[in-house]
């Protein structure tokens, strides 16, 4: 498959998309987060590892427990958010690759290797979080990514066992526009970018 994206595709999941810091009193459903689960699962990652797992903090009780993890600046908008996704990787992501990418023993390769499981599952669960952005604006969600909290304390309300490790937080829902700050700038090509 190949084509372009049109205007309006290109400004809701980039160009006219801000990070959201402030709510509207509206639900996020279990179909929204679904439809943006089954999205994002497309995106490519190595081997086809998807080691990303994502809790979704929505309930009452379940923002009492994420809040001590929270850094003071990040507290009342993730208090706020309708559902908080804590981006995680699974550190025995390669358990579900004799299924999920079954062309080739991939299992071995991580076996017994802690340095690559932990590269390759960092890494791909961040890419896979970035999927999950794009994901949720493609579904009408606005999103808040932050880091900002205590990973220890997180996994542990969050991930206990430690076969889930939490990298990142995205607060979701629905922005008010008048907590969208105006946009920084963005480093140019040439200053970022090599062509050899």
């Amino acid at each position: 498959m190949s084509g372009v994206v049109d205007q309006m595709a290109l400004d809701a999941l980039f160009l006219a998309a801000h990070t959201a810091t402030k709510w509207q009193d509206r639900p996020v459903g279990d179909e929204v987060l679904q439809r943006a689960w089954d999205i994002a699962r497309m995106g490519p990652t190595s081997a086809n590892c998807q080691p990303m797992r994502i809790a979704f903090v929505r309930s009452a009780e379940a923002k009492q427990r994420l809040k001590p993890a929270l850094a003071p600046g990040n507290v009342d908008k993730t208090m706020a958010a309708p559902v908080t996704a804590i981006i995680g990787h699974d550190m025995e992501f390669y358990e579900t690759l004799p299924r999920s990418f079954p062309q080739a023993d991939a299992r071995s390769w991580f076996v017994g290797n802690p340095a690559l499981i932990e590269s390759t599952a960092f890494r791909n669960g961040t890419l896979q979080g970035g999927y999950f952005i794009i994901a949720c604006r493609a579904v009408g969600l606005d999103c808040g990514p932050m880091s900002g909290f205590d990973n220890a304390k997180v996994d542990e309300a969050f991930f206990p066992g430690g076969r889930v490790r939490s990298n990142f937080l995205i607060n979701l829902g629905y922005g008010d526009p008048a907590g969208f700050y105006p946009r920084n700038p963005r480093l140019e090509f040439a200053e970022a970018c090599t062509v050899e």
